[in-house]
């Protein structure tokens, strides 16, 4: 819905987007300088895009906060651009701005940069009022929630699954807001499996976690193996085709699956060896007192 509103505005010629109230000490043109380029030292600016990210090829979006009312027009420049993009007030004397997406405007991501951070910088009447950088990611790029491992009988699908132990069987789910076409499978490979553990597309063991609204979800089950040492482990995927790899951790603590404590176990045996030999020498004992009586 978001989008939608966002694209009818820019019909218009503009997209408006809030910002903070006026900043004291502005300069005749009614904005701060950058203080040695920190957006924190004066004006900021801020951007997004499609899904809160910028994507090579994809369009982008800028504001400013922190000018003084009086502001007309501030000019956003970057390798990354295809063009500037000019800012101005939402109306005469706002400290709000609004972006001119003029019909006509190209206010995108070059398509022929590598994904990257790259700089940004802010004019207005040739002085430079704020900077930035700018994180491009690759074009149709996984935009990956979870991927997390957890006990299979107890687990809520957060971001943070409970340890797992050696030998305990486990869900692997990952979630991916723009997976690639036709991959329909994903492997999972961690120091913590004996081999390749397979994902799933709309797999029985999707935990059906609330949180995954609008995401793709790949789950499948697997064993943990009984020897891996306690501590934490990498848990990685290659998806969309192989272009991308995603690793996040899991950690491994507790006795093994299956195997008990061994001092418990030995008390208990050492308790029923005294009581079995308590038993026999009562028995003992009462079988020679009845020979005296006799």
């Amino acid at each position: 819905m978001f989008r939608s509103t966002l694209r009818v505005v820019a019909v218009a010629g503009l997209v408006l987007v809030p910002v903070a109230g006026p900043v004291s000490g502005a300069s005749a043109y009614g904005v701060m300088p950058a203080a040695g380029g920190n957006p924190s030292g004066g004006p900021r600016l801020t951007y997004f895009g499609n899904q809160g990210r910028v994507e090579n090829g994809g369009p982008v979006w800028f504001s400013i906060e922190g000018l003084r009312a009086g502001w007309d027009t501030v000019t956003v420049r970057s390798p990354a651009l295809v063009e500037p993009i000019r800012l101005t007030p939402v109306k005469k004397g706002s400290a709000q701005s609004a972006q001119v997406d003029a019909p006509g405007s190209r206010h995108r991501i070059r398509g022929d940069i590598a994904p990257g951070m790259y700089p940004v910088t802010a004019t207005a009447h040739g002085r430079t009022v704020a900077t930035t950088r700018l994180k491009v990611t690759a074009r149709g790029s996984a935009m990956i929630g979870r991927f997390v491992i957890g006990p299979k009988d107890s687990f809520p699908g957060g971001d943070h699954p409970a340890d797992v132990r050696p030998g305990g069987d486990v869900l692997v789910v990952l979630t991916d807001r723009q997976p690639s076409s036709g991959e329909d499978v994903l492997t999972v490979t961690s120091p913590v499996f004996d081999g390749r553990v397979t994902i799933r597309k709309d797999s029985a063991d999707d935990p059906g976690c609330k949180c995954d609204d609008g995401a793709t979800v790949y789950a499948g089950r697997a064993t943990v193996r009984g020897d891996v040492l306690a501590g934490t482990h990498p848990l990685t995927v290659v998806s969309h085709h192989g272009r991308q790899t995603t690793t996040r951790q899991v950690t491994v603590a507790g006795e093994p699956v299956g195997q008990g404590r061994p001092w418990l176990v030995g008390g208990i045996a050492a308790g029923v060896l005294a009581l079995a030999a308590g038993g026999w020498v009562l028995l003992r004992r009462r079988g020679r007192n009845g020979a005296g009586a006799a």
